[in-house]
């Protein structure tokens, strides 16, 4: 199973590249509503796999003992779906097509390269967390292409992180950013377990996307410049 929920508006190539059995997406991630996914599946998968809801629709005959399904993509779309946000979510597809998800990646893969280099200011006094573009272009990884984010860590003047007297602690400092107009998200971002191989109660993570360009990454040092001087 492939699950590029985290990444479905750059994923390109289709399940011809990634081969998998099943791929799971969801919509808000790809400029689309919330509330909706998608869950595509290999169509002999999809026939050899039992239906995990009863309702209308997915029925074939019903007999007293037993009951036939309707064949796939049927057989899981049982009641009433959520048509308005079906309607938007193929609005979403076809607005990310018309752009051209080739053009989408290498823009994210850009701006992820000046994103990591302007964090990486040692003026900020940030940790950076992963593997730099750098180092992803020298390892040769096929699947690692930095894409427009980067999760860090307040160290603070000595460099003892936030259980140090300096570090700013992730939940204050995106508090902060957030009354300076800058959104960054704050926590173990579905990571808990690494967070605590590294050592951390939580990180910040600034992402960034199609409508965002290189002025968005000059607000966001500024605004965490002047965030960090408040929480020393």
């Amino acid at each position: 199973m492939s699950a590029p929920a985290s990444d479905d508006s750059t994923c390109r190539g289709g399940n011809q590249a990634l081969g998998a059995d099943w791929i799971v997406a969801s919509g808000h991630k790809m400029c689309g509503p919330t509330g909706i996914g998608f869950l595509w599946g290999k169509y002999e998968v999809l026939e050899a796999s039992p239906p995990w809801q009863g309702g209308g629709e997915m029925i074939d005959e019903v007999f007293l003992d037993h009951s036939t399904y309707a064949l796939p993509p049927g057989r899981f779309e049982a009641g009433t779906p959520a048509i308005a946000q079906a309607v938007g979510l193929g609005a979403a597809c076809d607005y990310l097509s018309n752009i051209g998800m080739d053009k989408i990646h290498q823009h994210e893969v850009a701006l992820g390269e000046k994103l990591w280099a302007a964090l990486s200011d040692p003026a900020l006094g940030l940790r950076l967390l992963g593997p730099s573009p750098e180092a992803c272009r020298a390892a040769a990884w096929e699947s690692c292409e930095r894409g427009a984010l980067v999760a860090f860590e307040a160290r603070g003047e000595d460099g003892d992180g936030e259980g140090g007297a300096q570090g700013a602690h992730a939940s204050d400092l995106t508090f902060f950013l957030d009354q300076d107009g800058v959104a960054v998200r704050s926590g173990h971002h579905c990571t808990q377990p690494l967070h605590r191989s590294l050592g951390l109660a939580a990180s910040t993570r600034a992402s960034l996307y199609l409508y965002n360009d290189e002025a968005d990454i000059s607000k966001l040092v500024e605004s965490l410049k002047e965030a960090l001087e408040m929480l020393k």
